[in-house]
Formats: structure tokens, C-alpha cells, sequence
């Protein structure tokens, strides 16, 4: 097999359910072949996703787009933050379309675009109830961290939007947003906080069961795939129990 379908076998193997939604969570170094191209690795989850499937990468932009950077948020120009593979996806893979956000933007690809990324700008949060991060659950999707472990796990500010812990969020500010025609208009966004806290959403891993996280390799990339629903479900109850279960002091 060549890359791109060994990378796709792999993916079923670990779980990668034909016709599905996927949000990935990325380590392109994590692959361990040297000059691996991001549109190999693209291919193969395209391909373990089949013609229905529907393929997200995050497109988080909060270092460049946020209140102590700037105010305006370009959906074509504004970069993101989070590696090489979704910068890649959201610049050079043609049909890909991007949610709009100041700071927590997503990109899609497949048959449920528009349902997970068309809707974002109605929220005055970075992961609320039309974010991608909410559409992928309501989807039954799930989220594939490849190659960097479980506590970049995105969908778990979506989850703390349900129950607001104190320390979630900052203040609301005026951002101008251009959108792909180049059109521009004025969304308000409330800001993420955590300041005097540390994330540690792998915690999560301890609640699932083997069939909602399912653990292996996809080429030399240790990978973890977690099932949106029960992610959701029993991280809310653990923050409506302990709001503090997933952060430590700083």
C-alpha cells in the first residue's frame, strides 16, 4: 500500500466509522515518515471516510485574532494557530469552507459542511450551540487526536459552555468580520479566560469505556479515537459534580 491508503486502512482500524464525521486533532511529525505530504494524510482520512463522510480540522486562530492581538478576522486570510496539517487543509484543499469565528474557527469537507461549519457566526461564544464543536456531537461523530494525546481536546470548551465554570470566561468585544466574498460586518464575542488554570482534559480518558475510546497507531502515530456522545455526556456530569475536575491550579 502507499501512504495515503495505509493511512486510511489504519484509520479504520482504529475505528473510523465509512460516512461519519471526523474532527482531528493533529501531530503531522507524529506520522514518523519523513516527507509525508499533509495531502497524504488528508487523502487517507477522506478515504477511510468514504464519499459520505464529512472531515473537520480546527482552525483556532486566537493568537492572531483575540483582544490582546486584533480585533478583525479575515475567514480567508487570518491564519491559524494549531499545526501544519489544518493550516494545510484550510489553505490548499479545494471545496474546504470555514467556519466563522473570531477565534475558534473550524474547516470542513464532505456531505455535512454545511451542517457543521454554516451556522457558527450565530454564536456570541467560541464554542457554543451552532459551533462545529457542538454540530460534530450532534452528528454522532468523533474526535481522532493523532499522534497529540487527548488534552488539546477542543470540544471540551463546548461542553464547559454548558454549565459556564467562573473561570471560562473573559469579556465580550466587538470583532470585524470579513467573510469569503470579502464583505464585512460586526459580530460581539465573549473571550475564553482560564487564567490561574491549567487545563487537563485528559482526565476524560478515565471516564470512557474501550468502545467509546478506542487507542492505536495510524502509521508510527499513537492515536486515540473518542466518541463525541458519551464524551459529552459524562463530561457534563462531571462538571455540573466538580466544575474543576478538568483544570488544576496554576
Amino acid at each position: 500500500m502507499n501512504t495515503t491508503q495505509q493511512i486510511a486502512s489504519d484509520a479504520r482500524a482504529l475505528g473510523v466509522r465509512p460516512g461519519s464525521v471526523l474532527l482531528v486533532h493533529s501531530s503531522l511529525r507524529s506520522l514518523g515518515r519523513k516527507g509525508i505530504h499533509p495531502q497524504e494524510v488528508i487523502d487517507g482520512l477522506l478515504l477511510a471516510l468514504g464519499d459520505r463522510g464529512t472531515l473537520v480540522f480546527p482552525a483556532l486562530s486566537y493568537l492572531h485574532c483575540g483582544p490582546a492581538h486584533s480585533l478583525t478576522f479575515d475567514v480567508r486570510n487570518t491564519p491559524s494557530n494549531v499545526g501544519a496539517l489544518p493550516e494545510y487543509f484550510r489553505t490548499s484543499v479545494p471545496g474546504v469552507r470555514r467556519s466563522l469565528c473570531p477565534t475558534h474557527s473550524c474547516c470542513a469537507i464532505g456531505e455535512k459542511q454545511e451542517r457543521v461549519v454554516g451556522e457558527h457566526h450565530l454564536d456570541d461564544t467560541p464554542a457554543g450551540e451552532h459551533s462545529p464543536f457542538r454540530r460534530v456531537m450532534e452528528l454522532d461523530g468523533s474526535v481522532l487526536f493523532l499522534g497529540c494525546g487527548t488534552n488539546c481536546n477542543t470540544s471540551m470548551h463546548a461542553v464547559e459552555e454548558l454549565s459556564r465554570p467562573e473561570y471560562l470566561f473573559e469579556d465580550c468585544y466587538t470583532y470585524t468580520m470579513i467573510r469569503e466574498d470579502g464583505n464585512s460586518y460586526q459580530q460581539r464575542c465573549y473571550a475564553h479566560d482560564f487564567r490561574g488554570v491549567s487545563q487537563v482534559y485528559r482526565r476524560m480518558e478515565d471516564l470512557l469505556t474501550d468502545t467509546e475510546l478506542q487507542t492505536g497507531n495510524i502509521l508510527a502515530a499513537p492515536c486515540h479515537l473518542m466518541r463525541c456522545v458519551p464524551m459529552w455526556e459524562k463530561a457534563d456530569a462531571k462538571y455540573r459534580e466538580n466544575p474543576h475536575y478538568f483544570v488544576d491550579p496554576r
